[in-house]
């Protein structure tokens, strides 16, 4: 596969028959040469079944990529470690210094970044702490195939996700939002501030049942 794709995991309500819901966000990006867990929801046991359904190996992500430390996106971190304890774990310096301990003994990798923008991987990077509260972090990837850099984020930091990708060339963001039922709220004040504040296209992943999964499953270089 040579297209990035990104593929939601967790999310309150489901895009297919089969897949659980609870209140929480996480979402796979699938690159060429990484696979990477962008949050793990609030439970790794809606988590892990969501990922077998969609026959996606818990085994085969590379990298665990923490946006922020709020209960709704880390809380299936114990239950991924358990069936991927290899993983490379990115966390930003304004996590727990407790969490950050314990992580150090239970992953693969532990990265821990502060506000500098750096690489993680080839074609991946990471922006630098946001300014929101809680600080939170975004990730940015080359997609060569479609000429693209393309940044993922999710949660509060709306201006500082627009700022960043001007600041850094981006040309897509891709933003997700879990709300309430209807297309206004689950679009999210993040994902619609993000929109109006951006100077570069914007896809909007809501939490809707009804966007199907052409919404929740894109093929990031299709404009």
């Amino acid at each position: 596969m040579n297209t990035p794709r990104l593929t939601i995991l967790f999310d309150n309500y489901a895009f297919r028959p089969g897949l659980a819901t609870l209140w929480g966000f996480a979402a796979v990006i699938h690159l060429p040469a990484q696979t990477i867990l962008f949050d793990t929801g609030s439970n790794g046991r809606v988590l892990l079944k969501n990922m077998a359904a969609l026959g996606i190996d818990p085994g085969a992500v590379d990298m665990l990529f923490l946006s922020h430390p709020h209960w709704d996106h880390i809380g299936g971190l114990d239950s991924f470690l358990e069936v991927n304890p290899t993983v490379a774990v990115v966390v930003h310096e304004d996590f727990s210094k407790h969490l950050i301990r314990d992580l150090d003994t239970l992953c693969g990798e532990l990265i821990v970044v502060g506000a500098d923008s750096r690489q993680l991987a080839p074609g991946v990077f990471f922006t630098g702490m946001l300014d929101s509260e809680p600080p939170e972090q975004a990730t940015r990837t080359d997609c060569p195939e479609a000429q693209r850099e393309v940044a993922f984020g999710t949660g509060s930091a709306a201006h500082e996700i627009a700022r960043y990708a001007a600041a850094n060339d981006v040309d897509l963001i891709v933003v997700a939002s879990h709300g309430h039922k209807g297309i206004t709220a689950s679009l999210g004040s993040t994902a619609r501030a993000v929109q109006q504040h951006a100077t570069c296209e914007v896809i909007l992943v809501p939490a809707e049942v009804d966007s199907g999964a052409a919404e929740k499953e894109r093929r990031l270089g299709r404009s």
